[in-house]
């Protein structure tokens, strides 16, 4: 009975081995970033809706300071390889940490806005830098 399994995980293994060297770096970013998600326990981007209270993880793709109503934003954009959040700082014109390329662990209530999902002043964990 043994013998069963080792050449199916060998094929496994092996076809894992052909998808990574076929895919793009996008996709295999995107791939590592839903594997982070499933394990900090965290709801994927792309199956959040409006008015659902979560916590996401990913990481931060752009961020700029764009004013809201005469207020200052700070806005970023949340990656996770399944879809995009923006995540706004209302009031805020820096944060220490939050910058392109890294990543966090935000929660808070999704809104829609234009189209896009919106999570307005989460509470946010900066995960360390390095391998993560």
């Amino acid at each position: 009975m043994s013998d069963v399994p080792r050449p199916q995980k060998q094929i496994g293994r092996f076809r894992r081995m052909l998808d990574r060297l076929s895919s793009s770096q996008e996709e295999l970013e995107s791939e590592e970033l839903q594997e982070d998600t499933a394990t900090a326990g965290c709801t994927r981007i792309g199956d959040c809706h409006d008015r659902q209270i979560v916590t996401v993880t990913g990481t931060l793709r752009t961020v700029t300071l764009r004013p809201r109503a005469g207020v200052p934003a700070l806005e970023a954009e949340l990656f996770d390889g399944s879809a995009a959040l923006d995540v706004v700082w209302l009031g805020r014109r820096s944060i220490v940490g939050i910058e392109p390329g890294r990543k966090l662990i935000a929660s808070g209530r999704i809104s829609m806005s234009r189209g896009r999902r919106v999570l307005f002043n989460p509470k946010y964990e900066l995960r360390p830098l390095g391998r993560e």
